[in-house]
């Protein structure tokens, strides 16, 4: 059956049968435009695990996801298809976990360790693997949204746009500024993400956005950067909102230090906990969810192009609410990287 034809059979008013694939889509690969990376890997969290589990829990929930959208009604169409998690890395990750976890241990107990540098080098083949594969998508022309996983996980796939975009920009929405180096002897943990970013020459500016969480030597990062990096505190937007500044204008702010080529980088706890409880790292204050949305389509109607994104530290804890939350920002995620890509 050509795509045309599954197009023609499928009935996005209904259930959707493919339970293989994501929103129940009945695309292959390479018929779709859009393609979801998976990386269920969650060595370097600090504080609740559960985050390797998030790909296969937003897989399960993003079955409830009605598929029309008022911003882009037949998007579906292009075709959204979910790669399945890789059995070696999740092994991997598993492996390393525990090993981590005696790091930490003896770190606490005031005892020499060096088991960091097994994770390390652990880290590092993640990062070498996710880079080869997104590449590859990357070469396929697909566009890509990548699934962690903690927050680390996006590293190799930074690392292939800047083969193909000399200039691009990062979105980051998160609670935590995720600027530190080598956290707890990790030099790949979820919390050096940027830090580990910003030494891709290709990327000219990092925009953070609910901050409210940090460290001093964050907050020296952030002014020695010379504007390179742009945070918008959490606690510095609400009071300009109770002091009666609109979102749209503090939107219209944050969009202008955005260059043309946009990479959006979500770590779901930049959303106000009580949407996502079961996250590693929760933080009280955040975006609302329509608040995130609002923000991603405005990117998307200023005519910057959304090159790629990725969606992290989702933990599906014990009721599907956290995965059910992400997967309807995932879906609004792919809508708008579409429009801004001219896919419909």
């Amino acid at each position: 059956m050509t795509k045309e034809e599954k197009i023609k059979a499928f009935d996005p008013n209904g259930a959707g049968l493919n339970e293989s694939n994501i929103f129940g889509l009945p695309f292959t690969k390479e018929e779709s435009e859009i393609v979801l990376f998976p990386v269920p890997w969650e060595v370097t969290v600090s504080y609740s695990a559960g985050t390797a589990d998030g790909p296969a829990a937003i897989l399960e929930a993003s079955k409830q996801v009605d598929l029309y959208d008022f911003d882009a009604p037949n998007a579906w169409k292009s075709g959204i298809y979910m790669l399945p998690c890789d059995a070696q890395i999740r092994t991997l990750s598993d492996n390393s976990r525990a090993i981590a976890e005696k790091h930490i241990e003896a770190m606490l107990e005031n005892t020499p360790s060096q088991l960091n540098q097994e994770i390390n080098s652990a880290s590092k083949k993640l990062n070498d693997w996710v880079e080869e594969q997104t590449t590859t998508l990357l070469n396929e022309n697909k566009l890509i949204g990548l699934i962690g996983g903690d927050h680390s996980t996006p590293l190799g796939y930074l690392k292939a746009l800047a083969l193909k975009y000399s200039d691009f920009g990062i979105l980051q929405i998160d609670a935590h500024c995720d600027l530190r180096d080598a956290y707890e002897g990790f030099e790949f943990s979820h919390a050096s993400i940027m830090f580990n970013a910003l030494k891709i020459p290709q990327l000219s500016k990092l925009v953070q956005v609910g901050i409210r969480d940090y460290c001093e030597a964050e907050v020296n990062v952030i002014k020695q950067s010379n504007g390179r990096i742009q945070t918008f505190f959490d606690s510095q937007l609400k009071e300009a909102q109770f002091e009666g500044e609109s979102w749209k204008s503090q939107v219209d702010k944050i969009i202008n230090h955005l260059p043309k080529n946009v990479y959006i980088s979500f770590d779901i706890d930049g959303l106000d906990p009580k949407l996502c409880p079961n996250t590693g790292t929760p933080v009280a204050g955040g975006l609302e969810y329509h608040q995130a949305i609002y923000l991603i389509k405005a990117i998307q109607l200023s005519d910057r192009k959304i090159i790629g994104f990725d969606l992290n530290e989702v933990a599906p804890g014990e009721t599907e609410w956290d995965a059910n939350v992400a997967a309807r920002l995932l879906y609004k995620m792919c809508v708008f990287t579409g429009k801004s890509q001219g896919l419909f």
